[in-house]
């Protein structure tokens, strides 16, 4: 039994109905294929292929994507400065309390290169429910949400889709209690696609495609963290 079916299984999901092409495939930009949908089977074997799907073009199309390099954040390079040391003791950090809403901020359309649409966080909601995606939010001394970041979770992977913050450091205390979560599993993978000036200030890196395929073979088949335990 494959990778890929021991995670269907394990949700009682089907098998989708859509064949992937190989990651390897990808044209100069990472674009692997054009269609399918987002139902909770298609996305778990996209992410247990080595895609991750985003609106194409203005049609809104479903493009699958497989970028090389493929960026990711090693859990022991995590750079945590002075400033977010002080911020950490700032924020009351939540898991799975608000996700709709985090998606709602990530997707905000005043943001700059905003793609999350309603058929996303209809589709990422769904594989919430699953148990499959997650939230973690920061919540300042008022208890309004003021960061957080969401991603899809099988085995030891963690694809980390998107953040946001409207107050100093709370997207990256966010990042911080993931990472120490991830941490505590051995082979664990935080996958985080492109890496940005922004991301490689947090210790992000960039790794050839066939290198992260093999570690997310790894971590895959590795435990998955209990998020509940998150501080």
């Amino acid at each position: 039994m494959t990778i890929t079916q021991r995670h269907l299984d394990r949700l009682r999901l089907g098998a989708s109905p859509w064949r992937f092409p190989p990651p390897e495939v990808a044209n100069p930009h990472g674009f692997v294929a054009a269609g399918g949908d987002l139902a909770p089977e298609t996305l778990v074997t996209a992410y247990c292929s080595g895609l991750f799907p985003m609106p194409l073009g203005r049609r809104r199309q479903i493009g699958w994507w497989s970028p090389d390099p493929r960026g990711i954040l090693p859990l022991d390079r995590l750079v945590v400065s002075r400033s977010l040391r002080r911020s950490l003791r700032r924020y009351e950090v939540r898991v799975d309390s608000a996700f709709v809403e985090v998606m709602s901020n990530c997707g905000d359309p005043r943001r700059p290169h905003g793609w999350i649409n309603k058929a996303f966080i209809h589709a990422y909601e769904t594989l919430h429910q699953y148990g499959v995606a997650h939230s973690v939010e920061c919540y300042d001394d008022g208890g309004r949400l003021v960061g957080g970041l969401y991603g899809v979770s099988l085995g030891g992977f963690f694809a980390g889709e998107s953040m946001f913050h409207h107050a100093t450091d709370a997207s990256k205390v966010a990042l911080v209690a993931l990472v120490e979560t991830l941490a505590e599993v051995d082979g664990a993978l935080l996958d985080v696609q492109w890496v940005t000036p922004h991301l490689a200030s947090l210790g992000a890196i960039e790794i050839p495609r066939s290198d992260y395929l093999d570690r997310l073979t790894r971590s895959l088949e590795a435990p998955t963290p209990t998020f509940a335990r998150l501080p």
